[in-house]
């Protein structure tokens, strides 16, 4: 396999933004079943829809958590659409490149991601479910129509 860069390495042994935010304007959480990593992303989201804070929980390996800790810090300060714009080649670049047999692990970071701008997104239209009916992969509309929640 293909070493990690010295920034994989340094956001592997010192994660950025871990955690949770009490009162989330949107949470997102998606896994990988193939290589068993899970990834929870919380975003809080300012009255001009800025991205002010980001925080990330993840189950999973060195890649796993340092893509994770690394779309943190790419997203703060971004306006949620831009946010949403980002790539999982960004975020490979962003660390200065991954393993071949790791590049889903930045998938998964930005699946979060978008997952977590999606619940802002219906949560602020009043739609959205409470995000512990939610289990991984869910989406709003899904855990309306399936699970009972609003919408």
């Amino acid at each position: 396999m293909e070493p990690y860069t010295e920034k994989v390495i340094d956001h592997f042994q010192n994660p950025r933004n871990v955690g949770e935010i009490e009162d989330a304007d949107g949470v997102g959480r998606v896994g990988n079943p193939t290589c068993g990593d899970i990834m929870e992303m919380h975003i809080k989201v300012d009255e001009n829809e800025i991205i002010v804070d980001c925080k990330f929980k993840t189950f999973g390996c060195a890649a796993a958590i340092a893509t994770s800790s690394i779309t943190t810090e790419l997203v703060i300060g971004l306006r949620v659409d831009e946010a949403e714009k980002l790539s999982r080649n960004d975020v490979a670049n962003a660390l200065g490149g991954l393993p071949n047999l790791k590049l889903h692990c930045s998938n998964l970071a930005t699946d979060a991601l978008r997952a977590a701008i999606a619940h802002y997104r219906c949560k602020k239209e009043g739609a959205c479910p409470d995000i512990e009916k939610m289990d991984l992969g869910d989406t709003c509309d899904q855990v309306a129509q399936e699970k009972g929640g609003p919408g």
